[in-house]
């Protein structure tokens, strides 16, 4: 009797050993997961007691940062970023008004924009390439088999050419039966980065337009009816028969709209594509320091006329270092891990040359006499 009580004490310490070698186990696995949760944020350390970013601007780099942030709010410290689709002028107005923690524009803020600020440097960070699809609404004609050039399209623009059976449009498309339907002109009416882009384009192969009109984010358009957002424009030239457009080509190809071959500086007439963006990319010959620069027109064979990078900005002293920490991880994490989530989306990776320039920017980045990043 004494032995078999004797077993049963082994048998319940040997069950307790059990379950302490299972507890200690399962302690190890977990703080080996976080380990590997916090090492898919390039920061590190422990994470700040700030968990939430506010940004705003740009509404070409919508649908990349939709993807983007519900993706970084599921890795490391979980931040969660509210990035409202608002246009790049309004995306700068919100950051000079303290709104936002970062803006998002697709044209380089000017100096006399940056002489706003009431908070020291603004620093700019290219997170992203694209190329702006030309598209049209004409019945009969698909998308890709419409040529335009550069002047050509100016001459639209600036009200010169009306028809779409103009002489100099059938010139270039003697393949198609073009009608004899009146042009509508479809603009942003709201402050943008795509425009920047594609008035800087204008400026390029028009000296009419580059004189009578120029560049920016906003400008004194001389025909046409305005759409706000890529979004509001893209639906206006789908609603509109003779319509043309400007778009970030995300928006063309989710909304199945028509787009033409636009002619580039070396004579070939080519497709907004992200080979078309990157060869843009890699023809410019001059890059400042301060990372503010166009690629409309480059020279090449394979370079897209109407390509451009896209920045966050940023001021360059954070006076909240919790959330200047948070800040400057979202941005590495944008420029390196992010990009895997360009290409399916119609955005090119940003280049090598480019991503090691952020890094030096983001390092700049002031949280009191420290580097924001602690990576």
């Amino acid at each position: 009797m004494l032995l078999r009580a004797w077993k049963r004490v082994q048998l319940k310490q040997s069950h307790f050993n059990r379950l302490g070698s299972a507890l200690l186990l399962g302690l190890v696995m977990l703080l080996a997961a976080c380990g590997e949760s916090s090492g898919n944020q390039a920061n590190t350390t422990s994470c700040p007691s700030v968990n939430r970013l506010n940004g705003a601007g740009s509404t070409f780099d919508n649908p990349l940062f939709s993807k983007m942030f519900t993706e970084y709010a599921s890795t490391g410290c979980h931040v969660h970023v509210n990035y409202q689709s608002i246009g790049s002028g309004a995306g700068i107005n919100d950051l000079l008004q303290n709104v936002v923690d970062f803006g998002a524009t697709d044209s380089p803020m000017k100096d006399a924009d940056l002489a706003k600020s009431k908070n020291g440097p603004i620093i700019h960070i290219p997170v992203t390439l694209g190329t702006e699809a030309i598209t049209y609404n004409l019945p009969g004609i698909s998308s890709q088999k419409l040529k335009l050039t550069g002047p050509i399209i100016a001459d639209i623009y600036l009200g010169n050419t009306k028809y779409w059976d103009d002489s100099a449009i059938k010139q270039i498309n003697s393949d198609l039966s073009l009608p004899h339907t009146p042009i509508s002109v479809v603009h942003r009416s709201d402050g943008s980065g795509t425009t920047g882009i594609f008035t800087h384009y204008l400026t390029d192969v028009s000296p009419e337009w580059n004189s009578k009109v120029g560049y920016g984010t906003t400008v004194a358009w001389p025909v046409g009816v305005g759409g706000k957002g890529n979004d509001g424009v893209a639906a206006q030239v789908q609603s509109t028969t003779g319509a043309i457009g400007y778009v970030e080509l995300a928006y063309a190809t989710q909304n199945h709209i028509n787009y033409a071959l636009l002619e580039n500086k070396t004579g070939k007439f080519l497709p907004p594509s992200l080979d078309g963006g990157e060869a843009a990319a890699t023809n410019v010959t001059t890059i400042p320091d301060d990372l503010r620069f166009f690629i409309t027109n480059t020279s090449g064979d394979k370079s897209y006329p109407i390509s451009g990078f896209s920045w966050v900005v940023v001021y360059q002293n954070q006076s909240n270092a919790a959330k200047g920490q948070v800040l400057a991880d979202l941005l590495w994490w944008m420029v390196h891990n992010g990009q895997q989530y360009a290409a399916p989306l119609t955005y090119a990776p940003l280049p090598d040359a480019i991503v090691k320039q952020d890094e030096a920017k983001i390092k700049l980045l002031k949280c009191g006499n420290s580097s924001c990043y602690k990576g």
